[in-house]
């Protein structure tokens, strides 16, 4: 630039610089005044000429930084002040924007093996919502048996109750299980059939009649007339076929096939054993704070299990005691190798606890005891026998051995917990009782059998049946058959003496000469 451009262009500045930093004019009335920027040609700097600025002197016609117009004496009515310079404090605001939304990477493919599934927890084989229901819905068909104080109470040392469940009308516990099964069934077809010759069988044949159902019932032909003639006055039709079960069982089978009806036998499903556990309902009932219940089961446990399943349920800390046969310990046996064994090589005493050995123990209900069954416990022939004599004098009541073994628990001191505690033990029905009641005789030393050798004198009979006489309370338990061979002077004293000993003796049976 030269020397004339320089001199006009500094000229021209200076002419600039003192028009800015001239005293400004007063504002007249009427005439309005921006606080914050007044006219455009205006420019930032100190409010009077010649003035230092905050950041030194202006240089060359720049300064350090621009002071804001803005009066201090105002800021208040705008901001914030800072003292050094009328400063003011600025709050920015920052328009934000919404976040973006990424979308999820697609699923990678994975084998199946690779995925973790969760297995849900076994659905409950028998709850207590089942058996509830069931004590609902056969409470109009099946009386509530009482459970009495036991006479053998004070003998014993502890508080005995029975539930006396032989007193239903076929004189067992199975009916409550057969009437909810009848009830549940949602079609019946053409009748029901059943082919076996037990507890069951009678249950089905009476409660099949009542709801009005066709029942018929096929039994081996070398059943007793009595039982057969029990199975028709319930309403049964009776067909005899075969000489063993097994032999019905399978005829039967066929004519269910064939015919359309429904073939019913006991065994584990949750339905039997939940009309069977509602004699656990009725004992927690009758009898307050009760300590232990004891169940008896030989060969079929479904009332073991639906009573434990009741009682455990309404009262977890009230002990559940099975008892079985020494003979015959499936369940004791079960238990020890943690599952149901099916065939156990034993040889129980039939004419007490009949065919065991057709009997098995299903998996559900091992399932059942082995979770809810406090303990099991076999009892021997013998003191299930000496038990069953027991009832009959102290309690005036008829229970073959089966339903005897409870007591029979207590009579071989295998149940010393329960001394001074109050339990339930199960009363069932009497099948074999009069086998029972002999042997039971004989095993109390109530019954003495002798064998003598008499003289060849008519008298010594005489004599003998006179001492017999003699003793008091002596019972005579046994039929006495003499076999006589007697000489007769002639034919007339032989008939005189035919024609007394037929008077006298109608069972009299001649023998050939």
């Amino acid at each position: 630039m030269n020397f004339a451009a320089q001199f006009f262009y500094s000229s021209n500045l200076s002419e600039r610089l003192e028009r800015l930093f001239s005293p400004r004019p007063a504002i007249k009335d009427g005439e309005e005044r921006d606080p914050f920027w007044e006219r455009d040609e205006l420019r930032l700097g100190p409010s009077q000429p010649g003035a230092s600025h905050k950041y030194g002197p202006l240089s060359n016609g720049a300064a350090g930084r621009r002071s804001t117009l803005i009066e201090p004496e105002r800021l208040k009515d705008f901001g914030e002040e800072e003292l050094l310079n009328g400063d003011v404090r600025v709050h920015e605001t920052r328009m934000v924007e919404a976040p973006e939304i990424k979308l999820m990477d697609p699923p990678k493919t994975r084998r199946l093996s690779e995925f973790r599934t969760v297995p849900r927890p076994p659905l409950q084989y028998l709850r207590f919502e089942d058996i509830s229901a069931a004590a609902f819905r056969i409470q109009s068909g099946i009386q509530k048996t009482p459970c009495t104080y036991s006479r053998l109470s004070k003998q014993y040392g502890m508080e005995i109750y029975l539930k006396k469940e032989h007193l239903h009308y076929t004189g067992s516990v199975k009916e409550r299980g057969v009437l909810y099964l009848l009830t549940s069934l949602t079609q019946v077809k053409k009748g029901v059939i059943v082919a076996s010759d037990c507890n069951f069988s009678m249950a089905v044949a009476h409660h099949a009649a009542e709801l009005k159902i066709p029942v018929f019932v096929i039994m081996p032909s070398g059943c007793s007339s009595p039982r057969l003639r029990i199975y028709r006055d319930y309403g049964a039709m009776v067909i005899s076929y075969g000489s063993t079960s097994c032999d019905s069982q399978n005829h039967a089978r066929r004519l269910a096939k064939e015919n359309g009806y429904l073939y019913l036998e006991e065994d584990e499903g949750a339905v039997y054993l939940a009309g069977l556990g509602t004699v656990g309902m009725e004992i927690y009932e009758q009898v307050p704070k009760v300590d232990a219940v004891v169940v008896p089961a030989a060969g079929q446990y479904g009332l073991l299990a639906g009573t434990a399943a009741a009682i455990k349920h309404l009262n977890p800390e009230i002990l559940v005691i099975g008892t079985e046969p020494e003979g015959f310990p499936l369940l004791l046996q079960s238990l020890k190798t943690d599952s149901p064994i099916k065939d156990l090589h034993s040889n129980p005493n039939k004419k007490l606890f009949g065919d065991l050995q057709e009997r098995s123990l299903g998996a559900q209900t091992f399932q059942i005891a082995k979770k809810l069954v406090d303990k099991v416990i076999p009892v021997s022939e013998e003191n299930s026998l000496v038990a069953m004599l027991r009832f009959q004098e102290f309690e005036r009541s008829t229970v073959d051995t089966e339903g005897a073994m409870g007591l029979a628990a207590i009579l071989a001191g295998h149940l010393p917990e329960l001394r001074g505690k109050k339990w339930v033990r199960l009363v069932k029905t009497a099948e074999l009782l009069r086998q029972c009641v002999d042997r039971a005789l004989v095993l109390d030393d109530r019954v003495t059998k002798f064998s003598v050798q008499l003289g060849e004198w008519p008298g010594d009979m005489a004599k003998l049946l006179d001492v017999l006489s003699r003793e008091d309370h002596l019972g005579c338990v046994c039929v006495l058959q003499v076999e006589c061979v007697v000489e007769t002077r002639d034919r007339t004293q032989s008939a005189q003496l035919r024609k007394t000993l037929n008077e006298r003796y109608p069972s009299i049976c001649w023998l050939d000469r």
